[in-house]
């Protein structure tokens, strides 16, 4: 499918639920034109100058918060960089106070992270004239993980439409499988998702989903095989045994990729735990592994993200 639209509907991106799948084609469009700057010699174009991009990531990160600057200085937008360690936030300062604040510096967007479901939406609503980008928030959604996903994947397939994805792993507190999940299905992709009963939440497979509790089952014909970090910061505990049981039931391995089909895909968002959900021969086999493509989709589809809510329009007028 190719985007039929010019312009996504909302201000914000806050999640892959709420979009259409024109404005999921659309942004994928738009990331092919920016991969491409990505490659020049001189990697920097003038569609956000003159606007301030705040990072307000409240939890750690490394890919999302990184790509996102890179995103934004490619687009010759300001960015600043907030983060809560060695900020007001550890002496007490509420969300709500940190934001007023940054927004008193009068940003053109903001990408938010924070461990509570909802937050981005909460600064969206709360700021009518500035535009909030979901970087994660709690086990809720990750939405341009999702799309950098399916990018990889269109890219490398050349298409969405009827491609089976299998997704392994920590699939009840993780954020990337929920976006994934709204998008491969809105984009009339074939999604298997495999874990242990204790990993998988109940009654997901109303979301159009297959639902089994054997990786050989899952890994059957697949073209995608997409693992999962287990969230051991959000468990609290262990929802298996121990780590080792958990990689000789659910851990990719060479041998049980060969149930997948010829020329598959494997996928990670990250980062990784090696010898817990896959193994490094597989990771880092380039017959298989686009781990780091996705990597390096993600400025592009960032880029796409930034340039679709600040610099279009601005550029148009």
């Amino acid at each position: 499918m190719r985007a039929s639209s010019t312009s996504l509907r909302s201000k914000d991106l806050l999640g892959i639920e709420t979009l259409i799948p024109e404005e999921i084609a659309l942004i994928l469009d738009t990331a092919e034109g920016f991969k491409e700057v990505s490659e020049r010699h001189v990697k920097k174009v003038p569609a956000l100058r003159g606007q301030l991009v705040i990072n307000l990531f409240m939890e750690a990160s490394t890919r999302t918060r990184v790509s996102f600057e890179i995103a934004e200085k490619r687009l010759s937008a300001d960015t600043l960089n907030f983060s809560s360690s060695g900020s007001s936030v550890e002496k007490g300062e509420t969300l709500i106070d940190t934001a007023d604040n940054l927004v008193a510096m009068q940003p053109n967007m903001i990408v938010m992270r924070h461990k509570h479901p909802g937050s981005a939406r909460m600064l969206a609503e709360r700021y009518p004239n500035i535009s909030i980008i979901n970087g994660g928030d709690g086990s809720h959604e990750h939405p341009t993980q999702a799309l950098l996903d399916a990018f990889t994947m269109r890219e490398r397939l050349g298409r969405l439409n009827g491609v089976n994805v299998t997704i392994v792993g920590d699939i009840k507190y993780s954020r990337v499988v929920r976006s994934n999940i709204h998008l491969l299905t809105k984009m009339n992709a074939n999604v298997t998702l495999a874990a242990p009963p204790t990993l998988m939440p109940v009654e997901i497979d109303k979301l159009g989903v297959r639902v089994v509790h054997s990786l050989d089952e899952a890994i059957e014909g697949a073209d995608v095989v997409m693992m999962l970090r287990i969230q051991l910061e959000r468990q609290g505990k262990l929802s298996f045994p121990s780590l080792r049981e958990y990689y000789n039931t659910f851990g990719l391995t060479r041998e049980r990729l060969r149930r997948a089909k010829k020329g598959v895909l494997v996928m990670h968002p990250g980062p990784m735990n090696r010898g817990v959900e896959i193994a490094s021969d597989v990771a880092d086999d380039p017959n298989y592994s686009v781990i780091l493509e996705q990597v390096t989709n993600g400025v592009a589809v960032r880029m796409a993200v930034l340039y679709l809510l600040g610099g279009a329009h601005s550029t148009e007028s």
